[in-house]
């Protein structure tokens, strides 16, 4: 029963670890074709996310395999229901590699162009189908007690689950500015300060009605109204939107974004802590619910894999730490001279 606990609490950390991180390159290839209006915007937009995009990444592949490893039976039923949208993702987040690597290789405008057009959505596309594939499990799925997924791609498509896919949207876009504003200079950097700025109160706009219509369509508030002591992981979500606008009235564009990361991990907590002991509630019957206690593998692996857990994550977040120190700095123009841009 602890163990299982545990793995819900890692499993929820995992996801909340790739929002964090890959959101903001997510969010910078989003605004690539509105901020990124010379060769040379677009070429530091590019290298601003370049060197950590792909290790980014790595933690959705993490999240994925603790996933599959923790708790077979949801990740089955998961990959089987949602799979038009998990598919969609993973499509979009390969086109995106692919557009970084061949972009630069010919110097024609149209060639460019194409590319360009692909960064973007190769960026929106997993940005938005995140939202609605959580908000679709927050609010239920239709299974059944065979685990049948008794839908298709456009019963995700409802109202909760397009705004939590807004949320996701706005989230990752206020992410990316605030990188721009961190490692580019100029104009591009002031635009990407204005431009969050102007994204604050939309975020703060989207958050609320999120928050309005979760109590509306989800169950996700008894575990809090059963404990009022789990209210804090929302306050802290409030805390740090509003620390995201006084940071950037300061012009700490970098506390900002460390802001702007507490925003995206608590409101996955938010999430994660309202589902407990849930994985993947089912709308048809609550019997049918994939939950942390009846999806999960054998205690022996989950002791095994804790232990590895235990030993490796660490390590992985203090090389992550000290490479977001060493690309914190501003893109220079000699930078953009080399073709490599990761």
């Amino acid at each position: 029963m602890e163990l299982q606990s545990v793995w819900f609490f890692l499993w929820g950390l995992l996801w909340a670890v790739f929002f964090m991180t890959d959101g903001f390159d997510l969010g910078i290839g989003s605004l690539y074709p509105f901020l990124g209006r010379s060769e040379r915007d677009k070429n530091m937009m590019i290298h601003a996310m370049g060197p950590l995009w792909d290790g980014n990444e790595v933690w959705l592949i993490t999240a994925g395999g603790v996933t599959f490893a923790a708790f077979p039976l949801f990740y089955a039923v998961m990959f089987s229901s949602l799979y038009s949208a998990l598919m969609l993702i993973l499509f979009a987040l390969i086109l995106r590699g692919v557009s970084f690597e061949f972009r630069n290789k010919v110097n024609r405008p149209a060639w460019k162009r194409v590319w360009d057009v692909c960064i973007f959505v190769g960026s929106f596309v997993p940005a938005l189908l995140f939202g609605v594939a959580f908000g679709n499990i927050f609010k239920g799925i239709p299974i059944d007690q065979d685990g049948v997924y008794l839908g298709n791609l456009f019963t995700l498509l409802n109202p909760y689950g397009l705004l939590a896919g807004v949320l996701f949207v706005c989230l990752f876009l206020m992410h990316g500015a605030l990188w721009l504003t961190i490692r580019t200079d100029g104009d591009l950097a002031g635009r990407a300060e204005r431009l969050a700025g102007l994204l604050w109160p939309v975020l703060t706009g989207v958050a609320v009605v999120f928050l309005v219509a979760t109590y509306i369509f989800t169950a996700l508030y008894d575990n809090y109204l059963a404990r009022p002591v789990l209210f804090l992981v929302p306050a802290i979500s409030v805390a740090a939107i509003v620390g995201i606008k006084y940071f950037l009235m300061q012009k700490a564009f970098f506390r900002a974004w460390f802001a702007s990361a507490a925003t995206i991990v608590s409101c996955t907590f938010f999430g994660v802590i309202g589902l407990f002991p849930n994985l993947f509630p089912s709308s048809v019957k609550a019997e049918y619910s994939l939950t942390a206690f009846n999806a999960s593998s054998s205690p022996l692996t989950l002791k095994i894999m804790l232990i590895v857990v235990l030993l490796f994550v660490p390590a992985v977040l203090a090389y992550q730490v000290w490479a977001y120190r060493l690309f914190s700095v501003k893109v220079t123009d000699e930078d953009l001279a080399h073709e490599e841009m990761y």
